[in-house]
């Protein structure tokens, strides 16, 4: 049996979850931690969430921090098993122990049970089916804790059955060996199999759901062996990917951005060859008016607008902005150099600041030029010097620029 007694798991113990545990173990109810935060405390990392899971029921745990004046915040979990104390400024989730009774590759409906076997047998991934009780002691009834030291992502009992049960979890497949996986291609062939034929699962799970597990893919490690293996497995039509995604260009900037942290869309753009392509994930996905437009923005200047050639390969970019009536075009160009792979531009346009244009139609007044109209047209005139300058010429420069105009 192993005992875990990192910092990271001694770190846990606040004084909120020290309430907690005493007032479970005055009950006689087991509390352990479930899931997630048992792997990444496996890994040696500190856990982002940690969720809990008890043999008591939902009704003996509202009792219980009701008995204790501790305030409980209302969720829609409770149905599910879940309850929410907050103790210390924490919220603490925990989970009954349950079964899953009847699943349809979306919901399921369960009953409580007290057995933790059967509570991980329900559960995706062997590596996020373990439970680690309050004492360190490892609880891990499918060999998660080998299959997390050798780098292995195993579905828990047979991957059909699994996968069946909530068709999201052939993207969390995707996700957690993206992750983890150390080389591409290390699958099960039976995985592989499973997934391919219950592919056209995925498409009945909502656009929000597969979003959030798809951005996460994109980030992670091996994703361009990840999206080639959805095109390959027929997963790729179902989830808004273009059908005939362009993967020579995907390759390519898979490359460009390994170092540069781009967002998911960047990345995700490199497959697309039209504007159909993002129109068409938008209505699969309901992705953000951001992510669409960012989208676009690189389709649309991802060939034409690249570095100059001689000593300012920069200006092309700049020029950009300062011509752009548009909010956010600094870090749509960032995301630009980014897909390009322009590692230094990219800095060096992060430490840039856009100038402000010196002179203005006051400045003109005092010259003596007084219609609007012709304040208009020498204001443009002398932005397009100034912009030929590179933005230095300074406001008086400029006004001497005027004279010779």
């Amino acid at each position: 049996a192993m005992k875990l007694q990192s910092p990271q798991f001694q770190a846990l113990f606040t004084p909120g979850l020290r309430s907690v545990a005493e007032l479970f173990e005055k009950k006689n109810y087991e509390l352990r931690i479930a899931g997630g935060a048992v792997r990444d405390l496996l890994s040696g990392l500190t856990p982002q969430d940690v969720d809990f899971a008890t043999t008591a029921t939902p009704a003996e745990m509202k009792e219980l921090f009701t008995a204790a004046g501790i305030r409980l915040i209302n969720n829609k979990g409770e149905k599910h098993g879940t309850i929410t104390a907050r103790l210390h400024e924490q919220n603490f989730e925990i989970t009954t122990l349950r079964i899953d009774v009847v699943t349809d590759g979306r919901h399921a409906e369960v009953e409580f049970t007290t057995d933790w076997e059967k509570d991980a047998e329900r559960r995706d991934l062997t590596i996020n089916s373990m439970f680690l009780g309050l004492d360190g002691m490892l609880y891990d009834f499918f060999d998660g804790y080998e299959d997390l030291k050798n780098k292995k992502i195993r579905f828990v009992g047979k991957a059909n059955e699994r996968i069946q049960e909530d068709y999201l979890r052939i993207l969390r497949y995707f996700r957690f060996y993206g992750r983890i996986a150390e080389e591409p291609g290390d699958h099960e062939p039976t995985t592989l199999q499973a997934i391919k034929e219950n592919a056209r699962g995925l498409a009945g799970i909502s656009g929000e759901r597969i979003w959030v597990e798809l951005k996460k893919i994109l980030l992670g490690n091996h994703v361009n062996h990840l999206v080639r293996l959805m095109y390959e497995l027929d997963i790729a039509q179902y989830i808004g990917l273009p059908l005939d995604g362009n993967l020579e260009e995907f390759d390519r900037v898979t490359k460009n951005i390994q170092n540069l942290s781009p967002k998911p869309m960047t990345v995700l753009t490199s497959l697309f060859k039209a504007k159909d392509d993002v129109t068409n994930l938008d209505l699969r996905l309901k992705i953000s008016k951001e992510e669409k437009n960012l989208g676009l923005f690189l389709l649309k200047h991802r060939q034409e607008l690249t570095k100059a050639a001689g000593p300012e390969p920069l200006k092309p970019y700049q020029d950009f902005i300062m011509d752009s009536r548009e909010a956010n075009t600094n870090s749509k160009i960032y995301e630009l150099l980014k897909y390009q792979g322009e590692e230094h531009l990219l800095k060096e346009m992060q430490e840039w600041t856009v100038p402000s244009f010196p002179v203005s139609g006051h400045d003109l007044r005092k010259m003596g030029v007084s219609s609007g109209k012709e304040i208009g047209v020498a204001l443009q005139q002398l932005r397009e010097e100034w912009k030929k300058s590179g933005y230095h010429m300074d406001k008086e420069e400029l006004l001497s620029c005027l004279k010779k105009l």
